[in-house]
């Protein structure tokens, strides 16, 4: 005859495997989630990176008076290279995008550069890629969220507290500059 406590204890035992089970294999797929959004923005900001070298060299031909802008563009460039995790990436990331935004933003002071075939095709290939880079890091900040939110549900925050999951960071806006949006003017 069975004793109805150890079947009751090997019923709530046998129910934590699975709740432990579960839990475990939710977190690790919803890493993994977030680790492919982060792939995928990666893969459009070396596409970034390798575009810029082209856009300052035309542009260095025709804004003569603008070196400063175009070395710190290039400098955002080397940092964003350099930069290592997620932190440090995002962060060098959103200076290389004040940087580019500064840099377009004086080129309208330069009709005939506006007119270069070449810097016109750069520029689009730029924008595209900036558009890409907005729809990855979308993706990326959904599987954050989704990540971290199971992460700190219960009964999933003792699993992820065993095998340290930890939480992980959102691509943010970080410069409060970015924040503001650019003033265009029409001159008559």
């Amino acid at each position: 005859m069975t004793n109805p406590m150890s079947v009751l204890f090997l019923a709530l035992l046998g129910t934590l495997v699975v709740v432990f089970v579960v839990s475990y294999n939710t977190l690790v797929r919803r890493r993994n989630m977030v680790q492919n959004g982060w792939n995928q923005i990666d893969v459009q900001l070396k596409r970034r990176r390798d575009l810029i070298p082209n856009l300052v060299e035309t542009v260095k031909g025709y804004v003569k008076h603008e070196r400063q802008t175009l070395e710190n563009v290039t400098q955002a460039r080397n940092l964003a290279q350099q930069a290592r995790g997620r932190s440090g990436q995002i962060a060098a990331e959103g200076a290389l995008g004040a940087a580019l935004a500064h840099l377009f933003a004086i080129t309208e002071n330069y009709p005939e550069l506006k007119a270069n075939q070449t810097f016109m095709g750069l520029q689009e290939e730029l924008t595209s890629t900036e558009n890409r880079i907005a729809f990855s890091r979308q993706f990326y900040n959904d599987s954050v969220m989704e990540y971290n939110n199971t992460r700190q549900g219960f009964p999933t925050l003792v699993t992820a507290a065993l095998f340290t999951f930890s939480e992980e960071p959102y691509w943010k806006i970080a410069e409060a500059e970015e924040r503001i949006a650019p003033r265009v003017g029409f001159q008559s």
